[in-house]
């Protein structure tokens, strides 16, 4: 369904990232696009059909890149983490005391340090450039990033169960308490570790319901917006070593 987003993409867009001397003809700044969404309110094909219409748009070397399951992958290599604990995502809640003595018992990394290994990739993502991050709080992540264009998608729960139901095969009944269940898990990741109210406008550059715009007009106009405001459209006049 989402044939742009892969972990063979994201690996490529590291390794391209990584060369030396960038490409003659690139936007002066390098944008990264946070989207955080309500659960099935198309977070992962809105960033596909933007990543497809930025790169029709402002065309790159290193083709823009989606990270969002992958990302945590990619967390865990570079930490040198085992790959049993991918199953803890940090979007789950847990009390503290337990999460500490599982830290201690050696039966995983604690939510703090995979947050912050988190934290500390988003980063270096969003200062490469060219990436769209879908989540992980990765808008309050970026906040002080002069580079950084947040997006909220959101919609109705009536929608959004639906979505659910279609994505991932589910009855009505459990597509529903699968809403449910991420949306307050998304809600308490960001409160239990930024303090943040996830649906506080202000967090946002642009807010969009997908009930009343189709994904690829949602991508559009965000693609648009990031245009405007970076000036993409303004190249620099040749390649400069990194």
């Amino acid at each position: 369904m989402w044939k742009n987003i892969g972990f063979d993409q994201c690996l490529t867009f590291i390794n391209c990232q990584l060369e030396p001397v960038r490409p003659h003809g690139e936007p002066a700044v390098r944008p990264a696009i946070t989207i955080s969404r309500m659960t099935g309110a198309g977070g992962r094909t809105v960033a596909a059909e933007l990543a497809a219409y930025l790169q029709a748009r402002v065309p790159i070397q290193c083709q823009w890149t989606v990270f969002d399951k992958g990302l945590m992958e990619r967390v865990l290599e570079d930490h040198h983490l085992s790959r049993r604990v991918s199953k803890y995502e940090p979007e789950a809640h847990k009390p503290f005391l337990q999460d500490a003595m599982e830290e201690i018992l050696g039966l995983h990394p604690s939510t703090w340090t995979i947050v912050q290994q988190t934290q500390e990739t988003i980063l270096k993502l969003a200062s490469m450039g060219f990436v769209i991050l879908v989540g992980r709080a990765s808008n309050v992540v970026t906040a002080k990033l002069d580079n950084a264009f947040h997006v909220r998608l959101v919609g109705s729960l009536e929608h959004r169960t639906r979505r659910a139901q279609e994505v991932y095969h589910l009855e009505p009944k459990a597509a529903l308490e699968f809403v449910k269940t991420e949306d307050k898990g998304r809600r308490r990741y960001l409160k239990d570790h930024y303090q943040k109210e996830i649906d506080d406008p202000l967090l946002y550059d642009l807010v969009l319901n997908t009930d009343r715009l189709r994904y690829e007009d949602a991508a559009r106009l965000i693609g648009e917006a990031v245009i405007h405001r970076f000036r993409l459209t303004q190249r620099t006049p040749a390649a400069s070593a990194v």
